[in-house]
């Protein structure tokens, strides 16, 4: 399978239309593989991030010492190079209040892009906003001016951001709307579910646009949709 070329093809698609192309890939729908809560995106204008999962766990509100913090950070920076690229970084704030420390601000987002890794999502918090690497994508659950106590506690298992379950290495797709995981089962899949999908769409669409639209014609419009395949 040629990842690059996949990718490449499904950030030109936003995050919704993802959602919607897995439910016909998969033929069902579910609650776990896409996040629940507004996430606030550092740019509106970056387009959609497709890569394969970096997981970690942090914590902000508790002191550390400086040498065991130092320790897990060079740990954790090995773990964000290793591995299959491009990566996200699938961050879990596990503090009691997450996001009392922003783990994500100008020197971590220029440090990860450089690393390979194009962009994060996370329960956390951001800070400087118009420092950060312009092409780093951060999908952050709030803002903090301040990093406090901020450490990696754990690195590479799974997480959980706003309902959104990741393991290692899973396939992320992101954007301003949220982030969602793609099953490896369903990759290969989603460009033929994306093209039904809006093929689907457009016959509803048009009949919408269409003077003297009315209930009879919605009727026939979701008929007509339905039977293409």
């Amino acid at each position: 399978m040629n990842f690059q070329d996949l990718f490449t093809h499904l950030r030109e698609f936003d995050t919704p239309t993802i959602c919607n192309a897995l439910e016909i890939a998969s033929g069902s729908r579910e609650l776990s593989s896409f996040t629940q809560h507004t996430l606030i995106a550092a740019s509106s204008h970056l387009p959609a991030i497709v890569g394969f999962a970096r997981t970690a766990k942090i914590r902000c509100s508790t002191p550390y010492d400086p040498a065991q913090r130092k320790q897990n950070r060079v740990s954790y920076y090995e773990y964000i190079a290793g591995g299959q690229q491009p990566s996200i970084a699938v961050i879990e704030d596990i503090d009691e209040r997450p996001g009392v420390g922003a783990f994500w601000g100008e020197v971590n987002t220029h440090i990860h892009r450089g690393l390979g890794c194009i962009g994060t999502v996370t329960n956390g918090s951001m800070r400087d906003l118009d420092a950060m690497d312009p092409e780093f994508q951060c999908l952050a659950g709030s803002l903090s001016p301040s990093h406090a106590w901020v450490q990696v506690a754990e690195i590479g298992k799974p997480v959980e951001i706003f309902g959104m379950r990741v393991s290692p290495g899973q396939i992320v797709h992101a954007d301003r709307h949220g982030a969602v995981v793609i099953p490896p089962e369903y990759l290969e899949k989603l460009p033929e579910a994306i093209d039904l999908m809006a093929r689907r769409e457009k016959v509803l669409l048009d009949a919408a646009k269409r003077d003297g639209f009315d209930i009879i014609a919605l009727k026939e419009a979701m008929s007509e949709s339905e039977k293409l395949r």
